[in-house]
């Protein structure tokens, strides 16, 4: 079995680490604390730029056809720089995705390039309500036909990068007597379109670069031609979507617990207790030996799934499996990288504290891992 990578997802991958070290890491700690959104959108530019809001695109969209296994490289490279950038790319990969796979050619002509070339600063999912986060079928949002448009209407939360996307895929019920999931259908809407607004921005433990909003829908009207796949199909398109946007989070969170464990590791190896640096202590060596084992474990379920994906082959269990495995692991080595630094590693002289707080929502959106493991279960019980 060949685990090495191609020239071009190696070039590919270089390109990412590069950006992530000269581009994302230098402001990373500023998006931070001020919550800056010109920087954040600055460098989704240049992300977009570079081919990395694309990624699994067919260039004849603007996008880089260059594959699942490219886009989860490029994404654990940027989640070890900022992760609030990192979870805006991992979703506007995932919006543009969506439309390929199930919109119309008018819609991909439409919507795709500004995605990929960077007209958008971002795509956006309006999936979850207040009552249906783990439970999408429970969606209350509902859509009407009348005329010419969907009247829409309904609340959504917690939806990355509201204030600045320029195109939601928005889930509504368009069959209320149907059964739980079967009448719901997936639109495009603008944040132009009359009846939308984008609501508050959450206070979050961490990303704090990255918006999390509401979305309201007060009789919001959206082209009929903007009904996304079939109708009523809504259903079958989140379950599609969330499945690879879980290899997306799975890499950032590899990439912010490996950043994690590097920073801690070099820090044990110059920092001396007993007269000898910490890395001489054999309980620091365990901290390093295990949290590293589990990043490769987690690595190699990711490049799995995306291979899987790129293979057009089904690939949910496989996703599910390397996103709770990916995203658990990086909880921990977050949390073990404080620990071998002490103190120091508790203050925001260093950049510690942040991944611990960044990574921690890794394991609740794009699907708890309590979700996962039913999913998992589920699969292997068939």
């Amino acid at each position: 079995m060949d685990f090495e990578l191609t020239e071009e997802q190696k070039i590919i991958q270089d390109m990412a680490a590069k950006f992530a070290r000269n581009e994302l890491e230098p402001v990373a700690a500023e998006l931070d604390e001020t919550k800056n959104r010109d920087i954040l959108k600055s460098n989704l530019k240049k992300l977009a730029e570079l081919g990395f809001m694309g990624l699994a695109v067919d260039p004849e969209y603007g996008g880089s056809g260059a594959g699942t296994v490219a886009f989860s490289l490029v994404m654990t490279e940027l989640g070890r720089g900022c992760a609030s950038t990192a979870v805006t790319t991992s979703v506007t990969n995932m919006v543009a995705e969506v439309i390929q796979s199930m919109g119309a050619e008018e819609l991909k002509n439409k919507y795709i390039p500004p995605l990929c070339g960077g007209e958008y600063a971002a795509g956006s999912f309006g999936l979850s309500e207040a009552g249906a986060g783990s439970d999408p079928a429970s969606i209350r949002t509902t859509a009407v036909l009348d005329g010419d448009s969907w009247v829409l209407n309904g609340n959504k939360l917690w939806i990355s990068s509201g204030e600045y996307a320029g195109v939601f895929v928005v889930w509504a019920v368009t069959d209320r007597d149907a059964p739980k999931g079967k009448g719901i259908s997936a639109f495009l809407v603008e944040p132009g379109f009359p009846g939308f607004t984008v609501g508050k921005d959450e206070k979050k433990l961490g990303q704090h670069g990255s918006s999390t909003n509401e979305l309201v829908l007060e009789d919001c009207r959206v082209p009929k031609e903007n009904l996304l796949g079939g109708l009523n199909d809504g259903f079958r398109i989140a379950v599609a979507e969330l499945a690879g946007g879980r290899i997306g989070i799975g890499s950032m969170a590899l990439g912010i617990g490996s950043a994690a464990m590097d920073f801690a590791t070099r820090y044990v190896t110059e920092r001396v207790q007993f007269d000898q640096p910490l890395a001489k202590f054999q309980a620091i060596q365990w901290m390093i030996a295990d949290n590293c084992t589990r990043l490769e474990a987690a690595r190699l379920l990711l490049l799995r799934a995306a291979f899987l994906k790129d293979g057009k082959r089904h690939f949910a269990k496989e996703a599910s499996m390397a996103k709770v495995y990916a995203t658990e692991a990086a909880n921990k080595a977050c949390y073990d990288a404080i620990q071998m630094l002490g103190g120091y590693g508790y203050t925001r002289d260093f950049p510690l504290e942040r991944h611990y707080r960044d990574v921690r929502v890794t394991t609740i959106y794009e699907g708890t891992s309590e979700i996962q493991r039913l999913i998992i279960a589920r699969e292997l019980l068939k």
